[in-house]
């Protein structure tokens, strides 16, 4: 699942792919927020990614992305 967050004053945005679900990033966020803590979240290949959630612009949270494979016949 990807996960996008922007942060204040940076003009690019971080991109993770995460193993979590939506709902517990979702929770991480809001948990971050109500804390005015960490947003603490680890990608898929286990590196970590800490921001400070009083500088959180946004963050968007794309389910997963069921890929077809296969070929069609018309």
């Amino acid at each position: 699942m990807e996960v996008r967050i922007g942060i204040q004053d940076a003009v690019r945005e971080l991109v993770l792919e995460s193993p979590d679900t939506p709902d517990a990033v979702a929770k991480k966020v809001a948990a971050a927020l109500k804390a005015d803590g960490l947003l603490d979240l680890v990608d898929e290949k286990g590196h970590r990614v800490v921001v400070p959630a009083a500088k959180l612009a946004y963050v968007e949270i794309a389910a997963a992305e069921v890929r077809k494979v296969g070929f069609a016949s018309a």
